[in-house]
């Protein structure tokens, strides 16, 4: 039998890959951890967690609005970005100490460096040039913002990974994209001041999500007054001698920013690995390609997270490297389960969402209830804010089973957690009826909802 001087190396050190050498490690097995740049991934260091820390900073200003109708005088208030940006860098290092902690205190061992593959179980560990071997290998690199080289002036753009620590908040921004980051970081950028154009080659942000929720988003944004411009792309960034940017767009448009931030999707990071040396298929888009329990082509390599491009979340990559563990070292072969994910988007207001939109339930269910409701929320009453929330649920008339549930208002992340251990049990819409209601809350709608807004049968509405 092959000797190897580890059971398990890992290839990066973000959630799913800590999880995975982490748990390994506390099993007893020889684990080593190669990450090249920080522990905790593009979630802890530049991505999920500094994002809703931006967040939260950008919503202060609405918060001092509103203080206003509960008789609170607020004084005047200035914002500074550095001091945000200090911070952030302050909670994350913590957060990243803790990752490579967690590794090191199960029994792993953590190497800073980049390590590339040999062969099925030889690892380059490129910062010292030495050879070691491994009887299992996964790969859990993640992925990165990806670049638009064909758009001239490209190098004056930014991406997600540089947009945290910006030496100066800008004036105004133009932001290019429709998905998670790019309506995101609208929103921040707005809330902190910034003067906000949203560009999107599109019909309506946020693709894959519920019409309603995407609409009601994109007019409240609007009424905020953050730009939104859609069927719109950038032809040609260039750098004025007043060192602002001019960006020209499809339209014939032109706008005049401090920065464009370009949030066009992700590339999994799988170049120069040494994978197809290993033996380790590749898609088009060069994501590694796994069957249905994280086995890449080559039997003894796996892969979790992003770098798969299955479905980018931070819970996912963790989860897909629970059942790795399963399958690898537990004799329990166990695949992941990608069904009914909740999600948010951080926006503002936030969207949470589970399951299946109207349009996705209009495909797989010949009958619908759909249950509608939009109306204030009691923290904007007093505040005489006019922002309506958004509930919503999706029902298969024929099996009463709640197949969706969608939420656009404040705390919809929170609620959406919940509904989401509702929504995987398949429960009924009889179960929600009967459940009793928490008042005065806003989520109480989502119990006291009793009549169909209307149905869809075969994908047509029709009134209730």
């Amino acid at each position: 039998m092959p000797q190897y001087d580890y059971d398990l190396f890992v290839i990066g050190g973000g959630s799913g890959g800590v999880r995975a050498a982490r748990v390994a490690a506390a099993m007893g097995k020889r684990v080593v951890l190669a990450e090249e740049f920080r522990f905790g991934g593009t979630c802890v260091i530049r991505g999920c967690v500094p994002k809703k820390l931006y967040v939260y900073a950008s919503q202060f200003p609405e918060h001092f609005e509103d203080a206003a109708g509960y008789g609170w005088t607020v004084g005047e208030s200035s914002f500074d970005w550095k001091t945000l940006v200090a911070n952030k860098e302050r909670e994350i290092s913590r957060l990243e100490a803790i990752y490579k902690r967690n590794v090191d205190n199960s029994g792993g061992e953590t190497i800073h460096s980049r390590a590339t593959l040999v062969d099925r179980h030889t690892i380059r560990i490129e910062a010292d040039g030495r050879t070691v071997t491994a009887d299992q290998i996964l790969i859990a690199t993640g992925g990165r913002p990806s670049t638009h080289p064909a758009l001239p002036g490209h190098e004056h753009c930014i991406y997600s990974n540089e947009v945290f620590d910006l030496p100066e908040l800008p004036t105004a921004i133009m932001i290019e994209g429709g998905g998670y980051i790019a309506v995101e970081f609208a929103n921040i950028f707005h809330g902190l001041g910034v003067e906000t154009t949203l560009v999107y080659r599109g019909k309506e942000i946020l693709s894959r999500f519920d019409m309603d929720l995407r609409r009601t988003l994109h007019e409240t944004m609007e009424q905020k007054g953050i730009k939104i411009l859609l069927h719109s792309v950038s032809q040609e960034v260039s750098k004025r001698d007043d060192g602002r940017l001019e960006v020209k767009l499809n339209t014939g448009r032109s706008l005049t920013v401090d920065q464009v931030l370009l949030a066009i999707g992700r590339t999994p990071n799988t170049e120069n690995l040494g994978l197809e040396a290993a033996g380790v298929e590749l898609d088009k888009a060069g994501a590694v390609v796994v069957d249905a329990y994280s086995r890449t082509s080559a039997d003894n390599i796996w892969a979790v997270g992003d770098v798969t491009n299955r479905v980018q979340l931070t819970p996912v990559a963790i989860h897909e490297a629970m059942c790795f563990i399963e399958t690898a070292f537990k004799g329990n072969p166990t695949t992941p389960d990608h069904d009914t994910i909740p999600t948010a988007v951080f926006s503002q207001p936030e969207i949470g969402t589970v399951g299946l939109s109207e349009d996705e339930a209009a495909k797989r269910h010949k009958n619908l209830e759909i249950y509608r409701a939009s109306f204030r929320p009691m923290r904007h009453t007093l505040s005489g804010r006019q922002e309506k929330m958004l509930m919503k649920l999706v029902v298969d008339a024929d099996t009463r089973i709640v197949v969706g549930a969608h939420i656009l208002g404040p705390d919809a992340g929170e609620m959406a957690q919940l509904l989401g251990i509702a929504l995987k049990a398949r429960l009924t819409k009889e179960d929600f009826d009967r459940t009793m209601a928490v008042h005065p809350t806003a989520a109480e709608e989502l119990v006291t909802m009793y009549k169909p807004s209307y149905l869809v049968k075969d994908g047509i509405r029709l009134d209730a």
